[in-house]
């Protein structure tokens, strides 16, 4: 019996895309020849161990750390984290609760990751227009559970729709190993276009079908400071974290073309949040609502592009 195409193992390496940085047209063709890009050091580590330190401050006061290991190594409260149900710990697929989440969200300094001047440079770059940020920030505090379902290969244009030229910032918060569940990129594959899928408990329910496509996954270990981008329609998938009572930390965000049409749940919070519930205590107004300056088309979320079919190889 063959492989599943989603099980293969990685058989190409990340190339850090940095160089291309300044040289646009280069950027640009290795970016639609590979569907992803992979930076190293892209953020200075300082900036990524202080958000770190936040989310990690947030999962102390739930008690969800073990309180005799530094803070910094987020190492689990296992007792804890055991007692939690299923549902609890896949709620939404952010690998923690909808209570740490909402702390989570409120912070002022995770949503300001997306406004970065030199995240707005590559991406300014790379559309060779003026980037508008989704405010649609996504952050994932992955408890150490052999109950959490790992993400499945999956392309976000199905959860984002609206532009297909929407392009996803996947950050480490910290140093992730391959062995700590980093993500995996099927390198090409967003030339396949939009592929059927299927059911699958992991983060947004469904799973992409790979059946006879022929692409490679690429891999690699990432420290504070590395990111990735990638197409909407390039399929990723997380692996799974082997590091028992180590939480991982990571950051999604999401940037188009602002001249390109959006689908309105873009402009919402990621959870049942209000902005304005999480605005409190914010102090750059230039952070609050700033897509109210946009002249948007507006394109409505298409439900049949997720009808689950049988995945028969």
């Amino acid at each position: 019996m063959a492989m599943d195409p989603a099980m293969k193992p990685a058989t190409i390496a990340f190339e850090d895309a940095t160089p291309l940085l300044e040289a646009p047209e280069a950027l640009r063709r290795e970016a639609e020849k590979k569907g992803y890009l992979f930076f190293k050091r892209f953020f200075t580590r300082g900036e990524v161990m202080e958000l770190r330190r936040q989310l990690l401050e947030v999962l102390q006061a739930e008690d969800l750390l073990d309180s005799s290991a530094p803070l910094m190594e987020g190492i689990g409260n296992q007792p804890v984290i055991d007692a939690m149900s299923v549902e609890e710990l896949n709620w939404h697929g952010i690998g923690t609760t909808q209570k740490v989440y909402h702390q989570v969200q409120k912070l002022e300094a995770f949503h300001a990751v997306a406004h970065h001047p030199k995240l707005h440079g590559l991406f300014d770059t790379l559309f060779g227009e003026r980037t508008f940020p989704h405010p649609r920030n996504i952050a994932r505090i992955m408890l150490p559970s052999e109950k959490l379902n790992v993400t499945p290969p999956h392309q976000d244009f199905l959860h984002i729709q609206g532009s297909a030229n929407t392009w996803t910032c996947w950050a480490p918060m910290g140093d992730v190993p391959m062995t700590l569940g980093g993500l995996s990129i099927l390198e090409g594959s967003h030339d396949a276009g939009l592929l059927g899928v299927t059911g699958n408990p992991g983060a947004g329910g469904l799973e992409t079908i790979l059946c006879g496509l022929g692409y490679e996954w690429a891999e690699g270990d990432y420290e504070a400071g590395d990111i990735v981008i990638f197409h909407s329609m390039t399929v990723h998938k997380a692996l799974p974290n082997q590091h028992p009572g180590r939480v991982r930390l990571s950051l999604d965000m999401r940037f188009q073309p602002a001249s390109e049409p959006i689908e309105h749940a873009s402009l919402l919070p990621h959870g049942p949040f209000e902005w304005d519930d999480l605005y409190e205590g914010w102090t750059r107004e230039e952070l609050k609502y700033y897509w109210n300056n946009e002249q948007f088309a507006y394109l409505p979320f298409d439900e049949s592009i997720r009808w689950q079919k049988d995945k028969i190889c």
